[in-house]
């Protein structure tokens, strides 16, 4: 079976809508139940990539069903979840770390490995809760919370997430940015780190609130991937040639004020960039 992997750059805030409210969050993002990182579900994914496949001419509007399905047939293309790799986190001592944990990356590699794509394990990814793997050698401050420093990042680490991002100005900023938390230390800003925004509906003529809701959002620069394979046909091909025409899509709600636009960088089934 053919495959295919979708490297995904946040380029503006993403919200991945859940369809429920969660406390105080009105509108929040799509979780997945056993560990809370965020997500964007296959579906919707597969949605997005119908919509992009509308917007161009890449695709003949013959194909789509064919690649896509329609009510009675499932369609040739079969599409992951987005998962989550690594996650922006504000940083007292400079703009941002780009923050990961060991299951985030040894689920990664997983994954790539039951589709065929060729990727080396990454070693000495243990440490304990309060610490991180990084460059420097002091201790950093995210958000509120204090992490000594407890190593210099595993060999490999950056070699297996370059690949998923499409700018190589982004990609350079990996080896100073990125920071491996403990899982437990990771899920924390999981739940609770990303932005929570309030918005309103105004009345048209007295210029008061007639809504006001609370609405969460993946931030820029999250890096997420997913999978894609093909039953049959030529589905891969439609979705290389796809984005060779445009190298984005948009995913999720809020289209219209600018949010869901990820950058994307296509893995082949051999490990070779697109």
């Amino acid at each position: 079976m053919k495959t295919m992997l979708l490297g995904l750059l946040a380029e503006t805030s993403i919200h991945p809508g859940s369809g429920q409210d969660a406390g105080f969050v009105d509108l929040p993002v799509a979780r997945e139940a056993s560990t809370s990182y965020p997500v964007i579900v296959g579906s919707s994914f597969k949605g997005a990539l119908l919509d992009r496949a509308r917007s161009g001419d890449a695709i003949a509007k013959e194909q789509r069903n064919t690649i896509f399905g329609e009510q009675d047939s499932a369609g040739n293309l079969i599409v992951s979840d987005a998962r989550l790799v690594a996650l922006p986190v504000r940083s007292l001592s400079s703009t941002y770390k780009w923050v990961t944990c060991p299951h985030l990356i040894e689920r990664l590699i997983r994954d790539m490995r039951r589709m065929n794509i060729s990727s080396d394990s990454v070693s000495n990814l243990s440490l304990n809760q309060g610490n991180y793997l990084g460059s420097g050698s002091k201790e950093i401050y995210l958000e509120e919370r204090q992490f000594g420093h407890g190593g210099d990042l595993p060999e490999g680490l950056n070699d297996l997430i370059k690949p998923l991002i499409l700018h190589n100005e982004t990609r350079n900023r990996l080896d100073d940015q990125l920071v491996v938390l403990h899982n437990d230390d990771f899920v924390w800003f999981a739940r609770y780190g990303l932005a929570v925004t309030a918005r309103n509906v105004l009345d048209s003529e007295k210029k008061t609130s007639k809504n006001l809701w609370y609405e969460e959002t993946i931030p820029t620069d999250s890096i997420f991937y997913s999978l894609l394979a093909e039953r049959g046909g030529n589905a891969l091909a439609a979705i290389d040639s796809l984005f060779k025409e445009k190298p984005y899509i948009q995913v999720g709600g809020n289209a219209t004020v600018g949010q869901g636009w990820f950058a994307v960088k296509l893995v082949l089934q051999n490990g070779e960039e697109q």
